[in-house]
């Protein structure tokens, strides 16, 4: 549409309103398009210069610039920093032709200024680049030295007085633009420059009235316009930096507001804001509560009102507005003029010397005695206006008012004003008055005025005094508060009910309500002892007081929610007084919600609102509700604001009770057709009727308390009504914009609710206040439908938190069958689906940006779904096609960068998330990331440009963070289809082509598709991670950034850039060390440079040598790997120092993850064990972490990384020792202690890796047993707590501290090894000692597995037994297993102990260390003690193990330790085994425990020598025959026990052939043995003969069997 052409057209009119207000209109529209504003500029930039000599055209086009800068500030993505070089040159180029043409000079000069003030708002980033020529151009515009200023004098006629006025008026006004918009470049020295035009500019104002005396009047308004100027930029800056100027300043402003040179008796607008918000209802000012509030703002008494309007100043094009105001309407300059000099006057007042306050004071006083009738009262105003704002300055700077002189003359000044027939002045009175006693702040001074208050109530009789000293005696308490004033509460409150009920005024009643409303308030818990009569006061007034006299009515209504909030909780009570009090209070409610006038019923539901906060029970929600519900569609705006905020109360509380009845209501409306109350709650509820508000409300405050209460009820009904908000959402989000349509809500609903709603459905959205049913109604507007995107996003959030159902179609289905009413978000999937979709490929910017939010949101939770019908597949495959339709309208050309940045995001999700599973669907959204890595490619100058550079750099890092986490994502699939190997062949040798048949995504297949751009790729990785780094250097490294920027980011917008580098350089770094770890380090930059457009290869090149001069091809492979090791050590270390808190967690996970990648590669770990500090380093800040960051993910991705720096040092110390020997063949040195501690022992904490380790993982194994530190369990706060389990995550992570603890000694020399071994095997036993706990399935917990292996590695580690610490070694190893021996004793208190992982540790150093260091007597005693204690458990799984552990004890090769074991340990096996005869075994683990110990017993005959094989024979032989059963007994025996006797008897078919000898002795002694042994072979053989007759084919192997037994006997 030519809108925008009908709009500039106007720019050229000759009336300067219109100019401004297309201006204004040109500002609106690219604020809403921000795409327009960059075109918009540069046209107008081109226009301007091509019609310099129309005045209207400079005028016109500068203003629409200006305006067009000062929305800058609300597009987020900002122009392009040249933009401010151009409109500097514009506006430079038009002062400095100003003077050359007289018709245009005015102009010229005009609109020069104007930009210049419009460029500062766009901040430091920008005007620092112009700094320098501005503060010349300032100093310029002002006369030097007062010789030059009468030369001007004496020199200028009228028209060119007039020029200079308006450009230094400019000046100023730039200035003040300045100081505003960039408080950070305000450095001493800049101030000080900006102190010499300023202050030429207050000495020219002296000079001024006679300048106009001498060319005429008309120069008047440029001279007040300069001086309103240097008001306002006074006020801005620091009063220190004008002190000189005092004097000559305060003149000049006294005499602008007592109206000395003033013939009109103009007065300030700012009285109003200045008395106290809340004593609005004395003045009626409560009208600009209401929808006309420009209307009624006029028709107050003494209002600026109207009045405002851009031509009067047209600075106010680029300031940011007023909240609330929609167009900036600054006031007539000679209200404005009063308006800056009385808020200067406030600023400057508490830096004056007492003496020139008392003088002032006193000047007031005689000002308003001089003045007469209008003018006195004009006057007045503004030196009430003065005194209020200097007074509010001093409580602001903590100062007092002055001796007891000033007092008394500003209480003279006040307490005069008290009588005056003015209610304003009364007001302003009486806030003074207060002010004054908060500054003054001494109890005499307040006692003293409130009893000349007090006084004057006692004997005066008309309206006027007693008004203005009620209110006095409010304010006192309003300001002193409670405990100042309490003394005079009783006299206060008497005084004041006694006027309240004076009938004949109501004026009085107002006035005394209101007053004592403010004391109530201001006095808290000290007057609950007024409660009562103040309370039956108020109802006999509500119920006297004709409804006519709406003032007085409000104030009762007042006092009533100030009684209420001083009862408090109390109101909960049941006590007769409580009850009696509450009734009252209900009563009074309810006679004010009947009144007629809008503003008590608004009193009585913030009344019953701070009633519901106290008494919820008491309160009846039936009734309230319901009238809350009409209220809502009311004609005012403080009901309906009223009525929103209560029900953001009880929404919060009670959001089910609250729709409930807002349902009933409505359908009782519809029942009976009432055509008397118009409520349009329809199906969708109150929930509709708040999304419809949310698009005809503008009120901010409204607006954010419907929002507020949406929240509150989603929060709580969303996931029990999950269809019912869907649906909401959905009809909002899918509402077409053709305004004919009956409303949004007709799309999509159901045939039979279509009938029941037609008559409803065009009421839904109109507004009811004069019943007029001709309005269309409003299609949901874009921030109603960004708000429901948003509401649809935190469903899911809610859902998440719920059930687990929510996310699991079958679960979900089969809840559904059971309770058809249960509603599941996976149900709705399309839906979510479909909305995200119209959201995201929406025309409206935001809303785009809320779809896409709800997209990822949306792949992110349901990417895991199975979908039951078709297993192997996920439920999200079926969207395929509609993810990527809302995608690839974001990789459009004039789509705006922060959209783009966003869709790249959800494109790696949904990558990533393994849904896909066609590899033409994924080539799809893979195209997509390609075509935006050209674009990233393509340079920093490219394309032409709409937004800020820093939006190219959000851009292009959103591009390569994508790509780094599809690349991450795709080696993770890769790695893990490389550890299954059988697949990858099935899958390479599929060829391209069959891809779509088969339905499997083949492994390797994202992996190719980031191949081909891998060169590239990890060129730009590495780029931006070097931009990174330096952009995280601190200030004072500044000089070391390059001067023309980095890969991806320029010079100006570094600020803004810093923040997008922040969020995407965790994927990068890890795409990164993934990329170097499987290729990188072998491959250098120089092959991949050839490919670079010249303009990258200067900046990747200069970004890539900053530290040395070299050329980038002369580096060499190893440097280059140095560099990029440096680089990422460098960032990583960067962060984990100081992460912080607001960090994501998928950052410190990121950063983690790939710095243990990088040290998976041989290169990455020589460099890092070669510089130990490094690691040293490392390992600190990895702690520092861990004290912050609590996650368990997070620890145990720490102990990864510390694991690889401890195995890179041990890989590095290892060579060096081989090196070593290799030299000591060669010749026979001595031999150098390598490792850590040398051959002194020490370890110096700082340089010593060992040292970090140590303290790192001691930190974490506190930090999960916190019993093993002394320091801990001694501690006050400590509560020693039972033995719990550890849980999985915490198992594991000590389980991966104990490894690398048993690490640690391999990194030191033998001494070394002394120094860190006690501190080492204490907290391996302890562990053992806190984690061997029993559980039920017999699990060995992974912390007590590490534990042995740790001891294991560290008693068979032979480099630490050295000649030199060989003593130590043998006392350490004994007091080890002493202490292991003293924590497997039994305790009472303690959870059963596992016996056989403290048994398998022991028996581990009967293994591993010789029997010189274990052969003590005292140990063995514990050995066989421990042994003997689980030999006789009741548990036979214990016994079980306890046997194989004595077996390999036995089997020892060294006798000398096996022996005596043997001898003490043998006789309880053999007592054991024997015992079972009686006992036989009921299940399997008894069986198996008695073959255990069989075999043991079998493994000592077969150690015993030839002579004294019979002896041991014949303890086993008859224990094995004791174990068989007769036929009978077989037949009916156990599973088991059946077991034992077939086991029994193949291990005496096998033991006889093995000694025959020895075999036949012993059944030659024993007859009965030897016929119970051939009885049950023969029925053995028997009842195999009948399997193999059943069983056709022929047993071979039992054939010899049978031999062997026929040769035996």
């Amino acid at each position: 549409i030519g809108l925008l052409e009908t709009v500039t057209s106007v720019l050229l009119h000759p009336s300067m309103a219109a100019r401004l207000a297309a201006a204004w209109c040109l500002r609106c529209v690219a604020v809403a398009l921000p795409y327009q504003l960059t075109p918009l500029l540069d046209r107008c930039a081109e226009r301007l210069n091509n019609l310099k000599t129309s005045p209207e055209a400079v005028s016109g086009y500068s203003f629409a610039m200006a305006a067009l800068l000062g929305g800058v500030h609300q597009c987020p993505l900002g122009i392009p920093h040249a933009k401010g070089k151009m409109v500097v040159s514009i506006a430079e180029d038009l002062l400095r032709t100003a003077s050359q043409n007289s018709r245009l000079s005015l102009p010229r000069t005009q609109a020069g200024w104007l930009l210049f003030g419009a460029l500062m708002t766009l901040g430091p980033s920008v005007v620092r680049y112009h700094l320098p020529k501005m503060l010349l151009l300032w100093r310029n515009v002002f006369p030097r030295s007062l010789k030059e200023l009468e030369a001007e004098k004496a020199r200028g006629d009228s028209f060119t007085w007039q020029v200079t006025l308006e450009g230094r008026a400019g000046a100023l006004c730039a200035m003040r633009s300045f100081v505003a918009h960039c408080p950070e470049l305000l450095t001493e020295d800049v101030i000080r420059k900006l102190m010499t035009p300023i202050e030429c500019a207050m000495t020219m104002m002296s000079h001024i009235p006679s300048v106009t005396k001498a060319h005429g009047a008309h120069l008047k308004a440029s001279a007040a316009m300069v001086r309103l100027r240097l008001y306002d930029i006074l006020a801005l800056l620091p009063p220190k930096t004008y002190e000189a100027s005092f004097n000559a300043l305060l003149r000049e402003l006294v005499a602008e507001f007592t109206l000395t040179d003033n013939s009109a008796n103009t007065t300030t607008s700012l009285l109003r804001s200045l008395c106290h918000y809340d004593d609005s209802v004395l003045l009626g000012s409560w009208l600009q509560e209401t929808d006309h509030k420009s209307i009624e703002d006029q028709l107050q008494p003494n209002s600026a009102s109207g009045s405002g309007a851009l031509e009067h100043d047209p600075s106010s094009i680029y300031l940011r507005i007023p909240a609330g105001e929609a167009v900036p309407g600054p006031l007539p300059l000679g209200v404005s003029v009063i308006d800056a000099s009385v808020a200067l006057f406030g600023v400057v007042f508490p830096h004056v010397s007492y003496k020139h306050r008392l003088q002032m004071l006193d000047h007031f006083a005689e000002c308003i005695k001089q003045a007469k009738g209008v003018r006195q009262q004009a006057v007045q105003l503004n030196i009430f206006t003065a005194v209020l704002s200097a007074l509010k300055g001093l409580a602001e700077n903590k100062s007092t008012l002055g001796p007891e002189e000033v007092r008394k003359s500003a209480l003279t000044l006040v307490m005069g004003a008290l009588d005056n027939p003015n209610p304003i002045l009364r007001c302003a009175a009486g806030e003074a008055l207060g002010r004054m006693a908060q500054v003054v702040g001494e109890a005499t001074f307040i006692a003293r005025m409130a009893q000349y208050s007090f006084d004057k109530l006692k004997s005066a009789r008309d309206v006027v005094s007693r008004t203005g000293h009620s209110l006095a005696l409010g304010c006192l308490h309003r300001y002193v508060g409670g405990i100042g004033s309490g003394q005079h509460l009783k006299t206060s409150v008497s005084i004041l009910l006694a006027l309240a009920q004076d009938g004949t005024s109501p004026e009085v009643q107002t006035w005394s309500l209101h007053s004592l409303a403010l004391i109530v308030d201001s006095s808290g818990p000290m007057y609950r002892g007024y409660v009562e009569p103040t309370l039956s006061l108020v109802l006999t007034l509500l119920l006297t007081v004709p409804p006519s006299h709406t003032e007085v009515h409000q104030c009762l209504g007042r006092c009533l929610g100030a009684i209420i909030t001083t009862v408090g909780p109390e109101l909960q009570g049941n006590g007769a007084t409580i009850s009696t009090i509450r009734s009252s209070c209900l009563v009074g409610c309810a006679i004010m919600q009947d009144h007629s006038d809008s503003l008590v019923q608004a009193a009585a539901i913030s009344c019953l609102q701070q009633l519901h906060m106290f008494a919820p029970r008491h309160v009846n929600l039936s009734s309230l509700v319901p009238s809350l519900c009409v209220h809502l569609c009311s004609s005012h705006l403080l009901l309906r604001r009223a009525a929103v905020a209560c029900l953001r109360q009880l929404a919060q509380r009670e959001a089910a009770e609250v729709c409930e009845y807002a349902m009933s209501m409505a359908k009782n409306a519809s029942d009976k057709e009432s055509s008397d109350i118009n409520v349009n709650i329809t199906e969708t509820g109150l929930e509709g009727v708040l999304f419809g508000m949310l698009d005809r409300e503008t009120d901010r405050k409204l607006c954010s308390d419907i929002h507020d209460t949406l929240g509150h009820m989603l929060s709580s009904l969303a996931v029990d009504k999950l269809s019912h908000w869907l649906r909401l959402c959905k009809d909002v989000l899918a509402a077409s914009n053709d305004m004919t349509t009956a409303g949004p809500m007709g799309g999509s609903k159901d045939e039979e609710s279509e009938k029941k709603d037609e008559m409803d459905d065009d009421t839904i959205f109109t507004t009811h206040g004069d019943e007029d049913k001709s309005k269309p109604s409003v299609a949901p507007r874009w921030a109603t439908r960004v708000f429901a995107a948003e509401c649809l996003c935190r469903v899911i959030m809610l859902c998440e938190n719920t059930h687990k159902a929510h996310f699991d179609l079958a679960i979900a289905r089969s809840a559904k069958l059971k309770n058809p009413k249960s509603d599941f978000l996976v149900l709705h999937l399309s839906d979510l689906i479909r909305m995200a979709f119209m959201a995201a490929t929406d025309h409206s910017n935001q809303l785009r940006m809320a779809g896409l939010q709800a997209l990822e949101d949306i792949i992110k939770k349901f990417a895991l779904v199975a979908e039951p019908e078709f297993p192997g597949h996920v439920i999200l495959e079926q969207y395929q096609a509609n993810v990527g339709a809302a995608l690839r309208p974001a990789f459009s050309q004039d789509t705006p960068s922060d959209i783009t940045a966003k869709a790249c995001q959800v494109c790696s999700t949904w990558i990533g998330s393994g849904v896909v599973s066609d590899l033409n669907d994924l080539r799809r959204v893979h195209n997509l990331l390609v075509s935006s890595l050209d674009k990233v490619q393509a340079g920093k100058g490219s394309s032409s440009q709409l937004y800020r550079e820093s939006a190219t750099t959000m851009e292009k890092l959103a591009v390569l963070k994508a790509w780094a986490e599809v690349y991450v994502v795709a080696m993770k699939i890769k790695k893990e289809a490389d550890s299954k190997p059988e697949k990858v062949v099935k899958c390479t040798e599929d060829d391209e082509d069959d891809y779509s048949t088969t339905d499997e995504l083949p492994p390797d297949s994202l992996i190719t598709l980031v191949q081909p751009e891998l060169p590239t790729l990890s060129r730009l990785w590495l780029a931006a991670l070097k931009d990174y780094a330096l952009l995280t250097l601190p200030p004072e490294f500044a000089s070391q950034l390059p001067p023309d920027g980095g890969a991806f980011y320029t010079p100006e917008t570094i600020d803004t850039a810093r923040l997008h580098y922040r969020n995407s350089w965790a994927p990068i770094l890890h795409a990164v060390a993934l990329w170097l770890n499987s290729t990188g380090f072998s491959t250098s930059e120089s092959t991949e440079e050839v490919t670079q457009s010249s303009s990258q290869k200067h900046s990747l090149s200069s970004a890539l040598n900053q530290a040395s001069n070299t050329s980038p091809v002369s580096k060499s492979l190893p440097e280059i790997n140095k560099d990029r090791m440096h680089l990422i050590l460098g960032v990583s270390i960067q962060f984990f120092c100081s992460p912080r808190p607001e960090e994501p967690i998928e950052h410190v996970t990121s950063c983690l993850q790939a710095l243990h990648t990088l040290l998976d590669s041989p290169c990455a770990r020589t460099h890092i064990a070669e510089d130990q500090l490094i690691g040293v380093e490392l390992l600190n800040v990895l702690h520092r972490l861990l004290l912050t960051w609590d996650p368990p993910s997070v620890q145990l991705l720490v102990t990864a990384v510390v694991q690889q720096i401890v195995r890179a040092a041990q890989d590095y110390l290892q060579e060096k020792r081989n090196t070593q020997n290799e030299d000591d063949r060669k010749e026979k040195e001595t031999d150098v202690a390598l490792g850590e501690g040398n051959d002194h022992g020490g370890l110096v904490p700082g340089k010593s890796l060992v040292f970090a380790a140590m303290e790192l993982l001691m930190f974490i194994l506190v930090r999960h047993l916190p019993q093993l530190s002394t320091k801990v369990v001694d501690s006050p706060s400590h509560a020693p707590n039972k033995l719990q389990q550890l849980s999985e995550e915490s198992a594991r992570l000590v389980a991966a501290t104990i490894t690398i603890l048993s690490d640690l000694p391999s990194l030191c020399s033998p001494e070394g090894c002394m120094t860190i071994l006690p501190t080492i095997l204490y907290l391996i036993t302890r562990v053992l000692k806190e984690t061997a706990i029993k559980s039920v399935d017999n699990q060995i917990p992974p912390p007590v597995s590490a534990g042995l292996q740790g001891i294991k590695t560290i008693v068979t580690y032979t480099l630490a037994k050295t000649d030199r610490t060989c003593r130590q070694w043998t006392t350490l190893i004994r007091s080890t297993l002493a202490s292991i021996l003293e924590y497997s004793e039994p305790e009472d208190n303690k959870p059963a102990l596992d016996e056989v992982s403290m048994l398998t540790a022991i028996v581990l150093f009967l293994w591993s260390a010789s029997a010189e260091i274990i052969g003590v007597q005292s140990l063995q005693d514990g050995c066989v003690k421990r042994f003997k204690h689980a030999l006789k458990s009741s548990d036979p799984w214990v016994q079980a193990k306890c046997y194989q552990l004595l077996l390999s004890v036995f089997q020892h090769s060294n006798r000398a330790l096996s022996t005596p074991y043997i001898h003490s340990l043998a006789p309880i096996l053999v007592e054991n085994l024997k015992a079972v005869e009686k006992k036989r075994p009921a299940s399997s683990a008894e069986l198996s425990a008695v073959q255990e110990g069989i075999k043991v017993l079998e493994t000592l005959v077969a150690l015993g020598e030839e002579q004294n094989r019979v002896q041991l024979l014949v303890l086993l032989v008859p224990t094995l025959i004791s174990y068989l059963l007769d036929e009978q007994a077989f037949a009916s025996a156990s599973t088991a026990s059946k077991g034992l006797h077939e086991f029994a008897l193949q291990d005496l078919m096998r033991i006889g052939p093995l000694y025959p000898h020895a075999f036949k002795t012993v059944m030659g002694a024993a007859p009965e043995l030897k016929a119970q042994l051939e009885t049950a072979v023969r029925s053995s053989q028997a009842s195999k003969a009948k399997a193999a007759a059943r069983q056709p084919a022929p047993m071979v192997h039992m054939a010899p069997t049978i031999k062997l037994k026929t040769s035996f006997f």
